[in-house]
């Protein structure tokens, strides 16, 4: 991509930690062709240090649940409705939202009817539950930017624009990692056992799984020695939180909180014990054993029992189709089975793990951003200038 003096304007909204880096990744690709671009909308720290005005905090994006979102609506369409004044009065040339579908799809909707071109970067999880959505999303989008390669065939079932772009994770992280660079960076000790806990970095998954987690960490103290755990935070408010947990728990353990990157401490570390989602995904790439583990509310699981289509909740479990990694869920995510699963993790064939993990990393390291800037651009139609 040739660097032009033009301005490119471009709206952005990431609604968590995920897409925040997903997002700065590829602001910093378009960047590169276009180091004038005038860049709002909302991010967390990593847009941010792209030059994006956030307008409102990223934070209060970061709402999960179908039915604890509730309490929050009032604020969200609040939120949404003046997000959408401001790009509507200042029309980008190109709006990109990031994962976020049900805040960030009629955000698209609505620019889109107004000759506005939108791309969203992260296929909402139709390939998991409510297929239907595909109709909303090419009603929102001129172009879904996707990050695994098992969601092209339902895009061309139904005749959507649809990009594999692979995952900005997979080219950040080398297939071979450095654990003694990792420790030394964290100032921990080449004899200490390392336990990397990463909660989640949401407000609400640090208050539902880092009691349990610490909880863990004190069975697993009793088969190893010189326990160190680390947790990464994800933002100042999570740091925050997480030592108030830390505050109010009765360990015994050597525990840092850190506002490093996730990816440090995991490499780091002998095993990771994590809350589903992106982070299962950056352990894999990290080529640490595992074990994942989520809950939701009653209702929520009640209704995703009856909607949830794939056999497995763990992306590395997903992209492999086998239980490559534990994963429990709901009454499962106690400290005695999650003990159990991350000694069992690390006693079995780590060749043959290690082996799994670098083919799946393979397949998604394809230069992700300069993929997908290169696909905005061929969109805006400025490729080429």
């Amino acid at each position: 991509m040739a660097e032009t003096n033009k301005t490119l304007k471009i709206g952005i909204i990431a609604g968590e930690a995920s897409g925040d880096v997903l997002g700065a990744g590829l602001i910093r690709a378009l960047k590169q062709a276009y180091p004038n671009c005038e860049i709002s909308g909302i991010g967390g720290k990593h847009l941010i240090e792209q030059g994006v005005r956030s307008l409102f905090d990223i934070n209060e994006l970061s709402v999960m649940g179908l039915f604890e979102v509730l309490k929050h609506l009032p604020r969200l369409l609040s939120i949404r409705k003046q997000i959408v004044q401001h790009f509507l009065d200042n029309p980008p040339d190109i709006f990109i939202g990031v994962d976020a579908p049900d805040f960030n799809l009629p955000v698209e909707t609505k620019l889109k009817t107004h000759g506005i071109k939108t791309v969203h970067y992260v296929s909402p999880t139709i390939w998991a539950w409510r297929e239907g959505r595909i109709h909303k999303i090419a009603k929102a989008t001129d172009l879904v930017l996707g990050i695994f390669p098992f969601e092209q065939p339902i895009f061309d079932k139904y005749s959507v624009a649809y990009r594999y772009v692979g995952h900005t994770l997979a080219d950040t992280i080398p297939v071979k990692v450095n654990r003694d660079a990792a420790r030394a960076k964290l100032g921990l000790a080449h004899d200490q056992h390392v336990l990397a806990i990463l909660p989640g970095s949401r407000s609400k998954e640090i208050a539902s799984m880092l009691p349990t987690f610490l909880q863990t960490a004190t069975l697993y103290q009793g088969h190893r020695d010189k326990l160190q755990v680390v947790i990464p935070a994800a933002n100042a408010a999570r740091q925050r939180q997480i030592k108030e947990v830390l505050a109010l728990s009765h360990i015994d353990f050597e525990v840092m909180v850190t506002d490093e990157p996730a990816r440090d401490a995991m490499i780091a570390s002998d095993a990771v014990l994590l809350t589903s989602g992106t982070a299962s995904l950056e352990a894999m790439l990290c080529k640490r054993p595992m074990v994942v583990a989520y809950k939701m509310s009653a209702l929520t699981y009640k209704i995703m029992q009856r909607l949830y289509k794939p056999d497995y909740f763990s992306l590395p479990n997903i992209l492999a189709e086998q239980m490559l990694v534990p994963e429990l869920l709901q009454e499962q995510v106690n400290p005695a089975n999650l003990c159990d699963k991350l000694l069992e993790q690390q006693e079995r064939d780590q060749d043959a793990l290690q082996q799994a993990y670098c083919d799946l990393h393979e397949v998604l390291r394809t230069d992700a951003d300069a993929q997908a800037a290169k696909a905005v651009l061929e969109l805006v139609g400025v490729a080429h200038q």
